[in-house]
């Protein structure tokens, strides 16, 4: 068995390091089954050093012109040769416990997909009411959070990867396909929960509440057509770090 781990990072060098070494270190817990890895990370048009430390990691670059994450994350699975797919956000921080969880369920040969819960890198009521609402939603309707993706590499494959008509919940599309497939062949779709993700909250401190208020307001009127556009879905692409 192989699996091979998709990083997407656009303007990434402050967290990445820590990310690829967490992946690093957790992808023991592949190892310890027998399987080997391979690190992929695609540079996503950055303009700061993230191709550089993600070679200097040891990792394959893989180049994808176009901001998009769906398009990081696709051009990445392009070039994997494992026969399960890993996508880990670059500013997220996995476990050798989550893992193991991971190899866990692929070896049970009844699952096609999952993802994982999350906590986030922040304290208070705010973050715990925002992150408990999501992890109830993924537990609910299987859908996993984009920064925490496995997949069996043929069936992503057989269904198209990820969409390029959406700049920002592309993985809830994903996942509405995933299911799909997964009911017909009598296959399940994964949400781990003993061992959640740790991933950046920076959004909330980048942006102020009137900015997110606006867009979620924006999104709610227009029917998700927000996702639509990378000016739309600007709190993923405008930069801010």
């Amino acid at each position: 068995m192989k699996i091979s781990v998709v990083v997407p990072a656009f303007n990434e060098e402050r967290l990445l390091p820590q990310s690829l070494a967490a992946i690093s270190a957790a992808a023991s817990a592949f190892a310890a089954a027998g399987w080997t890895t391979e690190l992929i990370v695609c540079d996503n048009n950055s303009t700061d050093r993230t191709a550089e430390i993600a070679a200097a990691a040891g990792a394959m670059v893989v180049f994808e012109p176009i901001n998009q994450i769906g398009r990081a994350r696709n051009a990445g699975a392009s070039r994997a040769t494992g026969d399960w797919l890993l996508f880990v956000d670059a500013d997220s921080f996995p476990t050798h416990e989550l893992f193991t969880d991971v190899a866990s369920v692929i070896a049970s040969g009844t699952c096609v997909a999952g993802g994982s819960t999350v906590r986030v890198d922040r304290t208070g009521l705010a973050y715990a009411a925002g992150v408990g609402w999501w992890n109830f939603l993924s537990r609910t309707f299987k859908w996993a959070a984009g920064s925490f993706i496995f997949c069996e590499a043929a069936v992503f494959r057989e269904i198209g990867g990820f969409t390029d008509r959406l700049y920002a919940a592309e993985e809830i599309d994903l996942f509405r396909r995933l299911k799909r497939l997964a009911r017909r062949r009598r296959r399940s779709i994964v949400i781990l929960h003993r061992h959640p993700l740790l991933t950046s909250a920076r959004k909330a401190h980048l942006y102020t509440v009137r900015e997110m208020l606006r867009f979620w307001g924006r999104t709610l009127l227009s029917g998700g057509r927000t996702f639509r556009d990378r000016e739309g879905a600007f709190p993923w692409y405008d930069g801010r770090r």
